[in-house]
């Protein structure tokens, strides 16, 4: 029983690096009839409504933890939530979901740089061919393998954004590792959310576009449920099932099927164009952060407890 019980887990995983590789274009397409910061607060406040419901059904509210850790689940919210999302959705204006998801990809190996240079994390030979490997990959698709373009290399508007999204994401994962030693991970995703999706409201009402949401097209409406309920709320309670079934390292190793499905959903849904240099960027970003999640001093917890778990898409 305990064998069928672990295959059935690690098959339910596959859904979540593939409802997260279909946010890249999902969100591309929202973009179309909504502008980014409405799309994102629309997106995260119905999140953080269906996860407080989840919440509340579990009977986890626990208002002391959140009163005692308010700051730090403030600057969760404002990190996770409002920067990174701000980067992300406003990024995918200027570029392609597979680029955006190449370069979205390389989080974890951020957050290990820093993790070293800053926290005094371990370093290892594995750790840093991850790193080169994966950051090649992504200067592969910048530059459509041109690398002699590198000299005088001009990032296009939206890739810039996007690296900033990189940053909000690695600073909300390492403040995320000394939070959610206090909180309990399904409570801090909660709250942080929240947090963020007022903040993302408030900053969008500039764009005065709230009031298109009623006439907005069937596949949009569509688009902004799958981003709220899959890519979020659904995709954030299976990955900690599957940590609590068979360990943070594990369940994070998932994590690098995601540019492979953004990719795949990008141009069959989509029809985004993928080239040879798309490809083979995808090869060595997928294998730098196989590298780097693997590397001694990378890893989670296995209690989970150690990093946040909202999506990193």
């Amino acid at each position: 029983m305990r064998v069928k019980k672990d295959t059935a887990i690690y098959l339910i995983l596959l859904l979540v690096p593939l409802f997260w590789g279909g946010a890249f274009g999902s969100t591309k397409h929202v973009l179309s009839e909504l502008p980014p910061l409405t799309t994102s607060a629309a997106r995260f406040l119905l999140a953080g409504i269906l996860l407080a419901a989840w919440l509340t059904i579990r009977r986890e509210w626990n208002f002391a933890a959140i009163k005692e850790n308010w700051l730090g689940l403030t600057g969760l919210g404002l990190t996770g939530v409002l920067a990174y999302n701000y980067f992300f959705a406003v990024g995918l204006q200027y570029t392609s979901a597979i680029t955006a998801a190449l370069v979205i990809v390389i989080n974890p190996v951020i957050t290990a740089i820093v993790a070293v240079t800053v926290l005094g994390e371990k370093w290892s030979a594995r750790l840093g061919l991850g790193i080169i490997l994966s950051l090649a990959g992504v200067l592969t698709v910048i530059t459509q393998g041109n690398w002699a373009a590198l000299a005088g290399l001009s990032l296009n508007y939206g890739e810039c954004l996007l690296f900033g999204a990189v940053a909000g994401w690695s600073t909300y994962t390492l403040l995320g590792k000394v939070v959610m030693k206090k909180v309990g991970a399904l409570l801090a995703t909660t709250v942080s959310t929240l947090i963020g999706a007022v903040f993302l409201v408030i900053i969008s009402l500039q764009e005065a576009a709230w009031q298109r949401l009623p006439g907005l097209s069937g596949q949009v409406m569509a688009e902004l449920v799958y981003l709220a309920v899959f890519a979020t709320v659904v995709a954030f309670i299976l990955f900690n099932v599957g940590i609590s079934r068979i360990g943070a390292s594990k369940a994070s190793a998932y994590i690098n099927l995601m540019p492979v499905n953004a990719m795949l959903i990008a141009w069959a849904v989509y029809g985004e164009t993928v080239t040879a240099m798309h490809l083979a960027g995808m090869v060595l970003v997928v294998t730098g952060v196989a590298l780097t999640t693997r590397a001694p001093g990378a890893k989670a917890d296995e209690s989970g407890k150690e990093g946040p778990a909202l999506s990193c898409e």
